[in-house]
């Protein structure tokens, strides 16, 4: 049976956060023979007006919070409409009754500050985008503030950088399952998007190679 990958979208959302995680766990196993592994689907709020991204998308997702499915895998993703949607109780609260049947909670960009608002990031390491870092402390004060990374995988709990961090680092709940390093000759079920990616930490001239 497919794990549900469930996207959370919301007003002012930055559309690569969401769309690149959504193909790579969309596309995994398509190659393989049999069932592929992820059902990829979307939640918001609301699904009429349809949810306008950052860059003026208008996304109609298939399920609102009162009707959503249980998560395998949880993505929320960030841009300017995670600062407002920290101080949404619905989408707290629903951030939080996800987090806890789901195997995976995974959080791009700013999206931490959604998980430090519903006290997901409680004596965890976590990060977030580089602008960003002071305002996750403040809003998860018993966060251990991780910079100049990639990523931080903190088992259940995945946080993750910049924007383009959503593509490059879904390979990491992916592997949870076994699929991303495949000993099938033709990598079957190897995401498109390279699990090893050259960075430059902002500031930073030296390249940094993260697993």
């Amino acid at each position: 049976m497919a794990h549900i990958v469930l996207l959370m979208l919301f007003d002012d959302v930055d559309t690569l956060d969401f769309c690149g995680p959504l193909e790579v766990f969309s596309i995994t196993g398509q190659r393989a023979i049999g069932p592929v592994p992820f059902s990829v689907t979307t939640v918001a709020e609301r699904q009429l007006p349809p949810v306008t991204t950052r860059s003026g998308l208008r996304v109609t997702p298939y399920y609102t919070y009162a009707n959503a499915p249980q998560a395998d895998i949880l993505i929320v993703p960030g841009g300017l409409g995670a600062r407002h949607e920290q101080h949404n109780p619905a989408t707290v609260n629903f951030v939080r009754q996800q987090a806890r049947e789901a195997e995976i909670v995974f959080s791009v960009c700013t999206g931490a500050l959604l998980l430090g608002a519903a006290g997901l990031l409680d004596g965890l390491r976590a990060t977030t985008h580089h602008r960003a870092m002071d305002e996750l402390a403040e809003t998860a004060p018993a966060c251990s503030i991780v910079r100049g990374v990639r990523y931080v995988d903190s088992g259940k709990i995945i946080t993750s950088a910049g924007i383009a961090t959503g593509s490059h680092v879904s390979p990491a709940p992916i592997s949870h399952w076994g699929l991303y390093h495949s000993s099938e000759p033709n990598m079957a079920r190897r995401p498109s998007v390279p699990h090893r990616t050259q960075w430059k930490p902002p500031g930073s001239s030296l390249n940094c190679r993260l697993a």
